[in-house]
């Protein structure tokens, strides 16, 4: 029988599903070697059981928690799929304030009253601090990025339907910038957070003219205290470097209130 592969989607755009569903013409060949049986964007059904569960969205609410649980418990392989799931991505940013602040933030001083008045309604909002799916379950591979690499989650796939441990090369995104030969940013008068960010992406920001803002998380080893005191050198205050690191790596930080 073919392997099962589902895949399940938590807080996110779900713009790593999507990228997936670009790469028509290898998923063809794949749909030949796997059954995809459960996928909310291009397929209904369920199964009882799942060879490969590819998981994105990070984790806001315990009911989250639970539904994760439950997935992983019926799951061979469980891969989190994309920055979301991997770190949190931007809306961990929320860890950094109290679920009062942002209801406050996000409605405003008039609806503020209605968490005194309407329990239920404030309850939708006290829930537990934004979690890395790894946070709540075990991780057994990742695919980093915002979205998702689709060529790395053909590696990782053919690679587990080989038998194979999927390998992603320790590397931070200036090797790949080096390599394609792009003028660093900090030389085009720019910061960058490509020195202590996971490569994989092929630079693809900085051959587009933009800047690494570090969505495939940070690099463990990365010489972080050096790359902040690089920022600092360039005029960047101490508030702006914390806010260039939390764009999508609050939860890597491990900064929450």
């Amino acid at each position: 029988m073919k392997p099962k592969i589902a895949f399940f989607d938590f807080a996110s755009c779900e713009g790593c599903q999507l990228a997936m569903l670009n790469c028509e013409d290898i998923l063809l060949d794949l749909l030949e070697l796997v059954d995809i049986v459960e996928f909310r964007e291009a397929v209904t059904g369920k199964a009882p059981r799942y060879d490969v569960a590819f998981i994105e969205g990070s984790i806001h609410r315990e009911e989250d928690a639970e539904r994760l649980r439950d997935i992983r418990n019926r799951s061979t392989v469980l891969v989190a799929l994309g920055a979301c799931a991997t770190m949190g991505n931007v809306q961990a940013r929320s860890n950094l304030c109290s679920p009062a602040a942002n209801y406050a933030v996000v409605y405003g001083s008039q609806d503020r009253d209605r968490v005194q008045t309407d329990p239920e309604h404030w309850a939708l909002w006290a829930h537990t601090r934004v979690r890395r799916v790894d946070e709540v379950v075990k991780v057994d591979h990742y695919l980093r990025g915002c979205p998702m690499v689709p060529q790395e989650f053909i590696s990782l796939l053919t690679a587990l339907l080989a038998g194979s441990t999927p390998r992603f090369p320790h590397i931070p995104v200036c090797v790949e910038c080096k390599r394609a030969g792009y003028t660093c940013v900090f030389e085009r008068g720019g910061t960058c957070m490509g020195q202590v960010t996971w490569g994989g992406c092929e630079a693809v920001c900085i051959g587009h003219g933009y800047h690494c803002d570090g969505c495939r998380g940070l690099l463990s080893g990365a010489p972080v205290e050096a790359h902040r005191r690089l920022l600092k050198s360039k005029g960047m205050s101490d508030d702006d470097i914390d806010s260039r690191y939390r764009l999508f790596c609050t939860a890597d930080t491990g900064e929450s209130k």
